[in-house]
């Protein structure tokens, strides 16, 4: 082969070889490489739930047994009210039975030093024991039923009895047919006083001729003594009674002698169902639920003045009349609580005499809550002198 056709056998073979090369390169894409996958978002850091807040404590000091099915019956239906108003955000505890002596200090300091923040005493005779240990806990603030001292944490609260003794008496007055009115009487003190006299006011509202006669069994919870003083009215003339003790005893004692009585704090139908002519019924629970929402709410604060609900408030009523009652007598009740809860009518409004014959309150003056803490003496119809009181 000659030279030259070797050069171009060699030029042709290179030749060849660039544009295979070209064409590989053409055809032969090269390849990105995989995008990185986004990352996550990251998540806000949240904030560290709130912690809840321990749920407020609070105590009831019952002089009686929560069972009595009365004063302290009443009670611990208002401290129910409270459970169920609140659910977790209170706690409640009770410790019922405390006598009114140096056993209720005891008691109520142990239920501050247990945590509890909110202290009810529910009878007047814890009034020393209590101004003694809230001094002693200033962080716990401290209630007290029917008294009138007070301290920075100490405040006195009260319901006004003596609303539903007068409805109770105009029903008596209506019905006796001795014209004889007995009441069983706890402790002479005036709330107890007031009452009695207001029972026989509301009787003489509608019967001038009714007389009360009383007798005390020094206690506020003692059925054996409620039935003997019972026994002892009914034998001695007195047809229908009333009382101012925790227990349904002197209904009971009516029911099986044949007179007739009336329940007292509580509805007391069932103990007695034959002699029932109502109940002047105490409702605590409006009171206990509004004094339960200052404290949660931060704005308890303590009063010089007892803070008194009655009728207007919801806290007194007269409930469950006797189907014999007369209608006459009904309307009058229904017009008794008209006017007390628009203010229209004032119980004791004068003239109002003693049973000496000595004015106590004058014509068209309406007596004042003052007067009305301090009463110690008995009104006109009342037989007999208050024991310990003015021995005129």
């Amino acid at each position: 082969m000659t030279d030259l056709k070797k050069r171009t056998l060699l030029k042709a073979a290179t030749l060849m070889s660039a544009v295979a090369a070209a064409a590989l390169a053409g055809c032969g894409k090269k390849e990105e490489p995989a995008p990185a996958p986004a990352p996550a978002p990251v998540a806000a850091a949240s904030a560290p739930a709130a912690p809840k807040p321990e749920p407020l404590k609070v105590a009831f000091a019952y002089v009686g047994p929560v069972g009595d099915g009365g004063w302290t019956f009443a009670h611990d239906n208002g401290r129910k009210a409270v459970e169920k108003e609140f659910g977790d955000k209170v706690v409640t505890s009770f410790v019922e039975k405390v006598p009114e002596n140096q056993d209720a200090e005891r008691v109520l300091r142990d239920m501050a030093t247990q945590g509890n923040k909110l202290i009810f005493g529910t009878t007047f005779g814890y009034m020393e024991p209590m101004l003694k240990v809230a001094a002693d806990f200033k962080d716990v603030k401290f209630e007290h039923a029917t008294g009138y001292k007070s301290a920075e944490n100490l405040r006195a609260y009260d319901s006004r009895t003596y609303e539903g003794a007068y409805m109770a008496g105009v029903v008596a007055g209506k019905m006796t047919k001795t014209n004889t009115l007995g009441v069983v009487g706890s402790v002479p003190i005036p709330e107890v006083i007031r009452n009695i006299n207001s029972f026989t006011m509301g009787a003489q509202s509608v019967n001038p001729k009714v007389k009360t006669r009383v007798v005390w069994v020094g206690e506020w919870f003692n059925p054996p003594k409620e039935t003997e003083a019972a026994t002892s009215l009914i034998n001695g003339g007195a047809d229908i009674l009333m009382q101012n003790t925790d227990s349904s005893a002197v209904l009971q004692t009516a029911e099986k002698m044949g007179k007739r009585a009336f329940g007292w704090d509580s509805d007391m139908t069932a103990y007695g169902p034959k002699a029932h002519l109502g109940s002047a019924v105490i409702n605590w629970a409006p009171y206990y639920i509004s004094t339960v929402r200052e404290v949660l709410d931060g704005k308890w604060k303590t009063s010089d003045t007892k803070i008194w609900w009655g009728v207007k408030e919801g806290a007194i009523d007269f409930v469950s009349v006797a189907a014999d009652v007369p209608d006459d007598a009904k309307k009058k009740l229904d017009d008794v609580k008209a006017g007390l809860k628009d203010g229209s009518f004032s119980i004791w409004k004068g003239p109002i005499a003693d049973n000496t014959g000595k004015v106590q309150v004058a014509k068209d003056t309406v007596a004042d809550d003052k007067f009305l803490g301090g009463i110690n003496f008995y009104v006109k119809g009342v037989e007999g002198k208050v024991p310990g009181g003015d021995k005129k």
